[in-house]
C-alpha cells in the first residue's frame, strides 16, 4: 500500500481536526474564530483537491474513496461539536447532521458487505458545500442576526435540508441493494 498525494491530503484533513477544534475553544487568543474558519477553510478546500486529483490520475481507489469520507466525517462530527460547545451552532442541526454521517457510514458498510457500491450522488456534493459553508460562517459570525436568526443559522438550516435529501438518497440506493439477492449485485 502506497501513499498517494490524494490519501495524503485525507490524512491531513483528519489531523487538521485537532487544531481547528482547539483554536475554536482558545477564547484567550484574540481571533481565535478567524484562525479556526481559515484552518477548516483549508482543510475543506482539501476535500475537492483530492478528489479532484485521485479522479485526474488514479481514477481513485478503494483506500481513496475510504480516507476520503471517513476524513470529510470526522471532520464535520469535530468542528460541530466544538462549535456546539461554543454556543456557535445549535445542537438540533449538530445532531442531525452527525446522525446522518453514521447513518450512511453503516448503509455504505451493509451494501459493500453484499458486494456492492453506493456511488456519491450531487445531493452529497450539495450537503458537503453547505455544511462547509454554514460551519465556515459560524466561526465568522455576523455581529446582529438578520431578523429572528444569525447569517450563518440560515446556511446551517440549507445544510440540514441537503443533509436530510442527501441521507434519503443513500436510503433509497441502500434499499435497492438490500432487496436484491447478493449473486446478483453488480454494482
Amino acid at each position: 500500500m502506497t501513499m498517494n498525494f490524494p490519501n495524503a491530503l485525507a490524512l491531513f484533513r483528519i489531523v487538521m481536526v485537532i487544531p481547528i477544534m482547539a483554536f475554536t475553544r482558545a477564547d484567550q487568543i484574540e481571533g481565535h474564530f478567524v484562525i479556526a474558519a481559515i484552518l477548516f477553510l483549508v482543510a475543506s478546500f482539501t476535500d475537492f483537491l483530492d478528489g479532484y486529483w485521485a479522479r485526474r490520475t488514479t481514477g481513485g481507489t478503494v483506500l481513496g474513496a475510504f480516507l476520503d469520507t471517513t476524513a470529510d466525517k470526522i471532520m464535520v462530527t469535530g468542528v460541530l461539536l466544538a462549535l456546539v460547545s461554543v454556543d456557535r451552532v445549535s445542537i438540533w442541526p449538530a445532531a442531525i447532521i452527525i446522525f446522518r454521517e453514521f447513518a450512511v457510514m453503516a448503509l455504505r458498510g451493509v451494501v459493500a458487505q453484499r458486494g456492492g457500491i453506493i456511488a456519491p450522488s450531487t445531493w452529497g456534493k450539495i450537503k458537503a458545500f453547505t455544511q462547509y459553508a454554514a460551519i465556515f460562517w459560524a466561526f465568522l459570525r455576523f455581529a446582529e442576526p438578520w431578523g429572528p436568526w444569525y447569517f450563518d443559522q440560515y446556511l446551517m438550516l440549507i445544510a440540514v435540508v441537503a443533509t436530510i435529501g442527501s441521507a434519503w438518497g443513500y436510503i433509497t440506493a441502500f434499499w435497492k441493494v438490500a432487496d436484491t439477492d447478493p449473486a446478483d449485485v453488480s454494482q
